[in-house]
């Protein structure tokens, strides 16, 4: 890992930083040409398609084709899906199963749900897809289903108590590993207990959430399962750290991921082009997440990559302190690419 990080100029760095949609889950000459200009490392699909396996496999290959040396150092990509379940299944179509929602997920026994995300994993390993933005570990309180938005009312969560949700965020983790695929346990630290959803609007807060609370032990312990990526959300916790949404807080990623937790895995943003950040500008955000300890930036739009990718590089020559948390940002991502078989040596 140390002679790829060694091997990679500055900007192939700072685009390892990088989660970019695909424009109508394709790879189009634009996002080529994103690519190789600023050397993004992965990508994910933004849509919901039902072309089946071999089309997604199809275009799998073609962002992969363009891990070279002189674009990503030889480092190949993730490509990632939200592959959730239920109205959360982004590919569908020939090869891919229909998969229930989380919340039926979790009436399951977790050895029966382990042996279904194998299945649904080694179908996402056939369409070329390595990372999973699921499982979800957010606990919604029983009864609230109905008045949480981003959770509850389309049935994402495994169930209505900590212990439930973590047997089977825990299977479920534990059958993508065996189909070799990454997972991103989402939405640290929890957006079960929040009325709006930060994909559509703003200033969402959760006002009960602390830093010891026992809704985090899914969390907890999906990271001493090993789980590789862990998403932290775009809403505000006003018991944890009432100043900064949680993708910018240092309370939020080094204190409690990091320090408390132990995590160290890739922090990864939810999607920096939602609506809960849409008042703050690009290049702004990624300097916030990165500061505050994150590492891979999830984000939709090509012009707002290519801002944060300049204002990345800006802040790397401004700062020795933020150059060294960029290296660490990008090292991380690097351990984990090493370990799904993503690097020139692998």
């Amino acid at each position: 890992m140390q002679r790829t990080f060694a091997s990679m100029t500055e900007a192939q760095r700072i685009g390892q930083l990088f989660m970019v949609g695909l424009v109508d889950d394709q790879l189009d000459a634009s996002e080529s040409e994103a690519i190789h200009q600023w050397h993004f490392g992965s990508v994910s699909y933004t849509r919901r398609t039902a072309r089946g396996v071999a089309a997604d496999r199809a275009v799998g290959d073609a962002v992969q084709a363009e891990a070279t040396q002189s674009v990503t150092g030889g480092v190949r990509f993730f490509v990632a899906a939200n592959q959730e379940g239920g109205s959360i299944q982004a590919l569908t179509g020939p090869g891919f199963e229909v998969m229930p929602s989380a919340l039926d997920q979790g009436s399951l026994a977790p050895s029966v749900l382990q042996a279904m995300a194998l299945r649904w994993g080694t179908q996402l390993r056939a369409a070329g897809i390595n990372l999973n933005f699921a499982p979800v570990a957010d606990v919604v309180p029983p009864g609230t289903d109905a008045q949480n938005a981003p959770i509850g009312q389309l049935r994402r969560e495994f169930g209505h108590d900590p212990a439930t949700v973590t047997s089977h965020v825990t299977a479920f983790i534990a059958g993508m590993r065996q189909a070799g695929v990454a997972t991103s346990v989402k939405h640290f630290p929890g957006l079960g207990r929040v009325a709006g959803n930060t994909d559509y609007t703003g200033a969402v807060i959760d006002s009960v959430t602390t830093r010891t609370d026992p809704y985090l032990v899914p969390f907890s312990t999906a990271i001493r399962s090993g789980v590789p990526f862990v998403m932290v959300s775009l809403a505000t916790y006003e018991r944890i750290d009432p100043q900064h949404l949680a993708a910018f807080s240092p309370i939020v990623i080094a204190g409690m991921l990091r320090h408390d937790l132990g995590f160290g895995g890739v922090v990864i943003s939810d999607s920096l082009s939602a609506a809960a950040v849409a008042s703050i500008s690009p290049g702004s955000r990624a300097i916030a997440f990165v500061a505050a300890g994150g590492d891979m930036i999830i984000i939709n739009r090509l012009s707002d990559a290519i801002t944060m990718a300049k204002a990345l590089a800006v802040g790397t020559t401004q700062s020795a302190l933020f150059s060294a948390r960029v290296d660490n940002a990008v090292n991380n991502v690097l351990r984990e690419k090493a370990a799904f078989g993503l690097l020139p040596c692998s």
